[in-house]
């Protein structure tokens, strides 16, 4: 099955968002929960897997979905159809603050790989399944485990990256180590794999963790300078601990919060 042909455009800088236009009986299929807003006459529907399979039967359609629990997604995703007999839009937003990245699969020889919470939509017939690491290094140390995401199809798909996006194309054997948390996505014909960092010093006193991964080309890499995990990790260790203000900015602590008029207690 073919994937839809769609256009889109993206609007926006740091919180960005995709209009996807839909001619009629086309389709997009999108995770839940990145939905922004729609036309009248899209039909909205919950789909088991990524509705590529959607002839094959019980069975097959039961394979898809579950495949998706495996990269800790849900059983279901959302389908967009436009079913009416003029052109449609449906937006979806990022989930934080970041970049929206177009990927023509056809450009990309029908594959891509991305981390499992990478994937925002995609036009329907394109497959969004798992691709399993074969070496035990990168699933025991890689920080996606054993299985990302892969996007095999001819259609147009779209992921998110954190904070800014750095696009690399590697020559044949060129190598680029990056932070393993700050893969986007990469070409299928890019080779990955997991590097100790090295050295007692750097080990123990670095604070960048004990690997990094090692992308070989040829192909093209998407590196994302804020990713999720690492928002996440500065949020937690800034909530104050026990219900107490650490008084950040100011020698006066919480003394200095009801001087200034803030008295919250």
């Amino acid at each position: 099955m073919n994937a839809h042909e769609i256009d889109y455009e993206i609007y926006g800088e740091e919180m960005q968002y995709v209009e996807i236009e839909l001619d009629p009986q086309e389709a997009v299929v999108a995770e839940a929960g990145s939905f922004m807003m729609m036309d009248t006459d899209i039909q909205m529907d919950t789909i088991f897997g990524d509705g590529s399979n959607q002839d094959s039967g019980v069975l097959g359609k039961l394979f898809s979905a579950g495949k998706r629990l495996l990269t800790g997604e849900s059983l279901f995703m959302t389908a967009f159809l436009n079913i009416s007999q003029d052109k449609k839009q449906v937006s979806f937003a990022s989930p934080y603050p970041g970049k929206i990245v177009p990927i023509d699969l056809s450009e990309k020889g029908g594959k891509f790989i991305c981390q499992k919470d990478a994937f925002l939509c995609a036009a329907k017939g394109v497959s969004v399944g798992i691709e399993f690491s074969k070496r035990l290094g990168r699933g025991l140390f890689g920080g996606e485990g054993f299985i990302m995401q892969k996007l095999e199809g001819d259609g147009l798909a779209f992921v998110h990256a954190g904070g800014t996006l750095a696009k690399k194309e590697l020559a044949p054997g060129e190598v680029l180590k990056v932070d393993t948390g700050c893969i986007v996505g990469f070409s299928h014909t890019v080779d990955y794999n997991i590097e100790f960092v090295g050295g007692i010093k750097n080990t123990i006193f670095g604070g960048e963790g004990l690997f990094f991964a090692t992308l070989r080309g040829p192909g093209t890499v998407y590196i994302q300078s804020l990713p999720f995990s690492r928002l996440a990790g500065r949020v937690l260790a800034a909530i104050p601990r026990g219900g107490k203000d650490k008084g950040e900015g100011s020698i006066l602590g919480g003394l200095g919060d009801i001087v200034m008029g803030d008295n919250r207690f």
